[in-house]
């Protein structure tokens, strides 16, 4: 039960359940004190150990009851003897001429499987096909591809070499007997192929979701299919999660840096030399500070969600951030974002701002005449946009002047660079002014830039 308690415990990982080592340990202390012959109470210990909030419940719940189910035999009966009729006590048969008709007990020459399988011992069956799953490794089954190659590992387990044999032999010694077997390995396969079925959806949940995040990682934003959209907002939700976990706001220890030698020995002279007291060079990091302009104009209009909610992410992992948006002119969203979730967020700032004709000369103007006192030369300033002004003014003199007033100037553009500086791209004239200039057009070249960004300030 152990193993199984520990393949379930992979099968959660995969359906989306978060379990740590800690918390496996305190789930199989829990399964120690309650028991593992009630299920309901199993489950609900499982249940209470493991999940965090109501869609883990949720999830785990279905994992529990999908992982406990036990595919069983179909019971399936040859033709003669489903026509068979009861006979009367004085007309019975002897022994010799049951076994003959394919009835009595399984004759002890034959193997443990075939015995177990005309015995109809469903219990015994499906403990066997547990067993040899257990052999086969199914917990380690990952595409559709690998189920005929798992379902043959694990008959070859239960004995089907010999099981093949004893029916070589009773198809020439007792041809009723041999049809009765038959169609119990027949029912075998199927309670096999469900077994394996069941498998597949416990353990390859986790890698066709790795698969289909890695193909959604490396998609252009600009061309996510309507369907798509879900998965690609669910997807940026896991990368600023990480974001948070790696660059939380409150550190978990303060950095102490080397230990200074000379500074140690001097400030433990009285006690000899011995070191009491210790002494560290702590490198000097400047405190972080961002200002995010973000694009939600209408030719941006499929990423800027994906903008935004990387922005909000931000806001959760650095302390001093303000955060901009602007079509034809520019707000401060930098409230919005603190105080609501994501998609109220941005459901609130694309009415105000959103789908709009983009204007960078305007919006730049807006900055510069109210929100230019946010720039020290500790900020970090990051742009996200196509930098596409539908050929009015790029006013890029006062990125410039932005620019100066800034620890540096990034900027994100969702577009290939072969479209920079064609048509009415500002790109080549505003990335005189950045000190980065990045192409952002997937989520995983999104992640890595923002990453960047944040590293720097730990």
């Amino acid at each position: 039960m152990r193993e199984n308690i520990h393949r379930f415990f992979r099968a959660a990982r995969g359906a989306g359940v978060h379990v740590s080592p800690a918390e496996s340990i305190d789930a199989m202390r829990a399964v120690a004190e309650v028991g593992v012959s009630d299920r309901a109470i199993l489950r609900d210990t499982l249940l209470l150990t493991l999940a965090k909030s109501q869609d883990e419940k949720l999830a785990l719940g279905d994992c529990f009851d999908l992982f406990f189910s036990q595919p069983e035999p179909r019971q399936e009966q040859p033709e003669a003897d489903r026509d068979d009729s009861p006979q009367d006590a004085d007309q019975s048969p002897s022994s010799g001429a049951a076994s003959e008709a394919g009835g009595g007990p399984p004759p002890e020459e034959l193997g443990s499987l075939a015995q177990m399988l005309l015995s109809q011992d469903r219990n015994a069956i499906a403990a066997a096909i547990a067993g040899a799953a257990g052999a086969a490794s199914l917990s380690d089954i990952r595409y559709s591809t690998q189920r005929g190659i798992f379902a043959s590992r694990i008959l070859d387990a239960m004995g089907l070499q010999r099981l093949r044999d004893d029916l070589d032999e009773l198809t020439v010694t007792n041809p009723a007997l041999a049809e009765r077997l038959r169609a119990a390995l027949d029912a075998l396969r199927e309670a096999v192929r469900d077994t394996v079925a069941q498998g597949l959806a416990l353990y390859a949940r986790e890698e066709a979701e790795n698969l289909r995040n890695e193909i959604l990682r490396n998609a252009p934003l600009a061309r996510i299919e309507r369907r798509q959209v879900a998965e690609m907002r669910a997807l940026i939700r896991q990368i600023a999660r990480r974001l948070r976990e790696r660059y939380s706001k409150p550190r978990k220890r303060q950095r102490r840096g080397h230990l200074d030698v000379r500074r140690t020995l001097r400030r433990n002279a009285a006690w000899g030399g011995v070191p009491f007291l210790t002494a560290w060079k702590r490198k000097h990091r400047d405190r972080p500070r961002i200002v995010a302009i973000c694009d939600v104009s209408g030719s941006v209009a499929q990423v800027s969600d994906f903008f935004l909610l990387l922005i909000h992410s931000l806001h959760e992992v650095v302390d001093d951030v303000h955060s901009f948006a602007f079509s034809s002119h520019l707000i401060e969203v930098s409230d919005i974002l603190e105080s609501k979730s994501p998609e109220e967020a941005m459901a609130e700032i694309m009415s105000k701002v959103g789908f709009g004709s983009s204007d960078y000369g305007s919006s730049l103007v807006d900055f510069e005449k109210e929100f230019m006192s946010t720039l020290t030369p500790q900020t970090t300033v990051i742009v996200l946009g196509d930098a596409r002004s539908n050929n009015l003014d790029p006013r890029a003199d006062i990125l410039r002047r932005i620019s100066e007033r800034s620890k540096r100037l990034v900027w994100l553009n969702p577009e290939g660079r072969l479209a920079w500086g064609f048509g009415d791209s500002e790109m080549p004239r505003y990335a005189t002014f950045c000190s980065v200039v990045r192409q952002c057009a997937t989520a995983q070249q999104l992640e890595r830039a923002v990453s960047d960004i944040v590293a720097t300030y730990q």
